[in-house]
């Protein structure tokens, strides 16, 4: 686990990751890394026609993925530069487990240990969970054009393997505190007091977590 503070933010598509861990970054002036998400130039396709573009979508993603964590142990850890990233790379294994088809998915697991097995883990991650409704309002509202052909059900879906992948990841890291906030009940790009709340929550499991070590 990363002595430096490493905070990452996670939740299904449009439930405010990015928002939040720019937030989080100006609070706690960490260096915000955001994933890559409309250079992917399968995006559009995979929402068009998901188990045929789901493949090229998923290694351009953990390709990228990889690259950015070995920035954050190389560039910022290493030199006692505390990071919040929206997104932690376990992600991928949530959408490759839902998209790809089972030869495809026993290679990609075989790339994804590979890359994997040496990255920075968080001190702690901030998971972000909302309903379809709350979801779909928030996607229509940053207006990406390849995110109008994302199927409802796929959406429901994933909240679903979102939750179940972070009962598991409990599970199997004990030493990783999982701050959770529901969506639907708080809007902390709009409330200040929503925002703080989550803020405060982040602050004292830091202090406890660093102070530990």
């Amino acid at each position: 686990m990363a002595e430096i503070p490493f905070i990452t933010v996670e939740g299904p598509i449009g439930v405010g990751k990015t928002s939040l861990a720019k937030a989080i970054s100006e609070a706690f002036q960490l260096h915000l890394l955001k994933e890559i998400v409309d250079e992917n130039p399968f995006l559009g396709k995979f929402y068009e026609d998901i188990h045929e573009w789901s493949f090229q979508t998923e290694m351009f993603f953990l390709c990228n993925r990889y690259k950015q964590l070995e920035d954050i142990d190389s560039k910022y850890l290493k030199q006692s530069m505390p990071v919040v990233a929206d997104y932690h790379i376990f992600k991928n294994l949530i959408f490759a487990a839902r998209t790809l088809k089972p030869a495809q998915y026993e290679k990609y697991m075989g790339i994804y240990r590979i890359l994997t097995q040496d990255m920075p883990v968080p001190n702690v991650i901030v998971y972000l969970t909302a309903s379809l409704e709350t979801l779909q309002k928030r996607i229509a509202m940053r207006g990406r054009e390849f995110e109008k052909n994302i199927d409802p059900h796929y959406l429901l879906q994933l909240i679903a393997d979102y939750e179940a992948a972070m009962e598991t990841f409990i599970i199997d890291h004990p030493n990783i505190p999982v701050l959770k906030f529901n969506g639907d009940n708080m809007d902390f790009v709009n409330n200040e007091a929503d925002l703080r709340h989550i803020l405060s929550k982040l602050e004292n499991t830091m202090k406890k977590e660093i102070g530990q070590r």
